[in-house]
């Protein structure tokens, strides 16, 4: 099963939107094939494993995760495993799409394959975090990237932030962008920045995150230089002007308005999450509209380069929130990972 695990994380920059996923076919406990999902519309896993042996009869299958039971793109999984006539299956997590959710487990016992289940569990749902929360609560799993100073400081107050993270930590960026579904900025960042948000300049294969910016009243200017840039653009808003939209679409954005309301954020996450099938989530904004998303509870995990400068007092902070008036009131996060990226530390922090 860790084979399977390690198999399917080489589908993380390009199976999006699917799950990534990875069988391993084994006989008298030695390895007769293997196989991941690497592309959304391919062949699954499992299917390309059963096509990597020539008996798979009587064979014990490692997967990642309950193979499918429906038809979407491609057939169901279940069935290639029970007409391969397989001995047996283990799997390290149930499929928590409804569509699934224990069906293939209960159609390959009733054909008379046994199943065992929970191996590695753990591990195999670190591969999907993205994937389990859309299914299971309809959201995408959403991190915040932030770089800031050994102060706290992201700015100075004039406004200058470009670069207090080193050309390292910054193609180090452009990696989380490829294994993103999407990066999602406020327009008021994209006015300040004028940034691409796209991923470049990497050495491998990668499906290009889509590009998403809130702008709840449609000042998106038509000559930001994300335009220029092809890819898949969604702007969300509240207000619904039809030549400001159909300006902003013949350029290639698609334009979603939302009703206003209390919780039109977590609206358009939801938006997000069930109409772009949206699994992981890059926000890649100031500190007010990211304190507004930790504020919400929003955002799942941060990511934080932390540069060996000092910028003093006056400069920007990482967040803002409302003022807090007890200390019972601040937000608590875990350190679950920090490693050194060329001069600077990468914390990764759980909320």
């Amino acid at each position: 099963m860790s084979r399977a695990i390690q198999l399917a994380k080489r589908g993380r920059y390009t199976c999006d939107p699917n799950p990534r996923v990875g069988c391993v076919v084994s006989r008298n406990n030695q390895v007769i094939s293997e196989g991941w999902h690497a592309v959304a519309g391919a062949a699954h896993a499992e299917i390309n494993a059963l096509n990597e042996c020539s008996d798979a009869a009587g064979t014990m299958v490692y997967l990642t995760l309950e193979p499918c039971s429906h038809h979407g793109r491609t057939p169901p999984c279940v069935d290639a495993l029970i007409n391969a006539k397989v001995g047996g299956v283990i799997i390290a997590m149930v499929d928590p799409n409804p569509l699934v959710a224990g069906s293939s487990i209960k159609k390959l016992e009733d054909a008379g394959i046994s199943v065992k289940q929970g191996l590695l569990e753990v591990e195999a749902r670190k591969l999907n975090p993205g994937f389990i929360k859309r299914m299971t609560q309809h959201l995408p799993f959403t991190r915040c990237k932030m770089a800031m100073s050994l102060d706290g400081r992201t700015a100075l107050a004039n406004g200058e932030s470009q670069w207090i993270s080193s050309e390292l930590s910054r193609r180090d960026v452009h990696r989380l962008r490829a294994a993103n579904s999407a990066v999602l900025t406020s327009v008021e960042t994209l006015i300040k920045d004028d940034a691409s948000l796209n991923a470049r300049d990497m050495d491998f294969e990668f499906k290009q995150a889509a590009r998403i910016i809130i702008d709840r009243t449609l000042k998106t200017p038509t000559q930001a230089k994300i335009f220029s840039i092809p890819g898949q653009i969604i702007i969300y808003t509240e207000t619904n002007n039809n030549e400001r939209i159909h300006a902003l679409e013949k350029l290639g954005a698609e334009v979603v308005c939302l009703a206003k309301s209390e919780s039109w954020l977590k609206d358009v996450f939801m938006h997000m999450a069930n109409e772009f099938e949206i699994n992981e989530l890059m926000v890649e904004a100031g500190s007010t509209f990211s304190g507004a998303l930790i504020e919400q509870g929003l955002i799942d995990e941060l990511i934080v380069y932390m540069a060996p400068v000092l910028l003093g007092n006056d400069a920007n902070p990482l967040v803002k929130f409302k003022q807090l008036e007890k200390l019972s009131e601040a937000k608590r996060l875990e350190i679950i990972d920090v490693r050194q990226v060329g001069k600077e530390l990468r914390f990764t922090l759980t909320l």
